[in-house]
């Protein structure tokens, strides 16, 4: 008898369905494997590939005890097809069919719908993947990482949930829309993903935490609908993702708890009790490596975060090949109009501090900003495209 409770790791797929025995299907995601390492390798997370991760994978889909926890680098993550036990005599539970068993294949009348139920619900999956690649670079802490990284190898493996129901049970059209579902990126402009939510970007930790708890909540809405489904596997399918998903919702209302908390205390820290005061919250600290002139008791960001600067300049360019005889003549009109006392105290009214320079020093700023800038985004993966 198929022990659907515990998790076979036999197979290089590991499920608790019985692929060692069905050998047609298991030969297709063996097939389909090496496309969705490289999909993990190219849209996972930036940096962290060959990471030793503390990560908890699926042993058994018993309530009681069904994960063990150990390290890992996530391009080896046991990756699976796990489904919540079989309930003996499962009915349909609504509409025209009520009543009637539950059906153990699909039904010819019902086929595009379920098969496009399936291949949107596979498609949020790699979706929000791609959303979060970026952000392990910016983790508030080894706690937020570690399960922004949770998060994203069960997300991978939601997918493996969607595809085994598209190999096992719409043949050569669940195959073409398993190649899809690795085909498609988020925000891509030729080629998106299904949902629009799912091509927004997220870039900062405060957006995942809201993703998680919010957009992940309509997720766990729709899983708890699809749990109901009158086609049995895709019922048990998302019964057991809906365990896994009980985490990603725990990130986002702790993150979000977290981030009101810690504003609150700043808040009460520089002594802003009305939260509608919204210059002095934004007073709370500069980005200069030094305290700016014109606030001098707004402190650095540089002062909490040693190295932190981010600051903006302006200035006047000419054209390539421009004459140095007319270089010289612009840069010593623009020095004369900064020993203008109006000039200067309109510019600093804004925020600025003016400064002169000669051509060599402009040069040699812009040099200096466009390398600094250059290496961040390398690092962040970030592309015109």
């Amino acid at each position: 008898m198929l022990d659907t409770m515990n998790v076979d790791y036999s197979t290089r797929i590991p499920n608790n369905v019985g692929l060692a025995e069905d050998r047609t299907v298991l030969r297709a995601l063996e097939g389909w494997h090496p496309g969705y390492i490289d999909w993990w390798k190219d849209m996972g997370p930036i940096g962290f590939q060959e990471s030793r991760v503390y990560l908890r994978t699926a042993v058994s889909v018993d309530p009681k005890g069904w994960a063990k926890f150990d390290y890992v680098k996530m391009p080896e993550y046991r990756w699976g097809v796990l489904l919540a036990p079989q309930e003996e005599g499962r009915k349909v539970n609504f509409g025209k069919h009520k009543g009637e068993p539950a059906w153990q294949d699909v039904p010819g009348e019902y086929r595009a719908m379920l098969r496009r139920l399936i291949v949107i619900q596979g498609d949020t999956e790699p979706a929000s993947v791609e959303q979060q690649r970026h952000l392990g670079a910016t983790a508030p802490s080894l706690y937020d990482m570690r399960n922004l990284f949770q998060v994203n190898v069960e997300e991978g493996r939601h997918l493996w949930a969607m595809v085994y129901l598209l190999q096992k049970y719409f043949g050569r059209d669940g195959r073409e829309e398993a190649d899809e579902l690795l085909r498609r990126r988020s925000g891509d402009a030729d080629s998106p993903r299904m949902l629009g939510a799912f091509n927004e970007k997220t870039p900062d930790w405060l957006s995942f935490f809201m993703f998680t708890y919010f957009t992940d909540r309509d997720g766990k809405m729709q899983l708890h609908s699809l749990a109901q489904s009158g086609f049995d596997p895709l019922s048990r399918t998302c019964r057991f993702m809906l365990t896994e998903e009980a985490h990603h919702m725990f990130v986002g209302e702790t993150g979000v708890g977290r981030v009101i908390q810690r504003t609150v205390d700043a808040m009460r820290a520089a002594g802003i009790d009305d939260p509608t005061d919204i210059a002095r919250v934004r007073a709370l600290g500069v980005t200069s490596p030094q305290r700016w002139p014109t606030v001098p008791d707004v402190p650095a960001i540089a002062e909490t975060v040693p190295g932190y600067e981010s600051v903006g300049f302006y200035g006047i360019s000419a054209p390539k090949g421009t004459p140095p005889e007319i270089v010289e003549i612009l840069n010593k009109a623009v020095g004369e109009a900064l020993k203008d006392p109006k000039l200067v105290a309109r510019l600093t009214e804004t925020g600025g501090i003016p400064r002169a320079m000669t051509p060599a020093e402009f040069g040699k700023l812009v040099a200096e900003e466009t390398e600094k800038w250059r290496k961040v985004v390398e690092f962040a993966g970030v592309s015109v495209d």
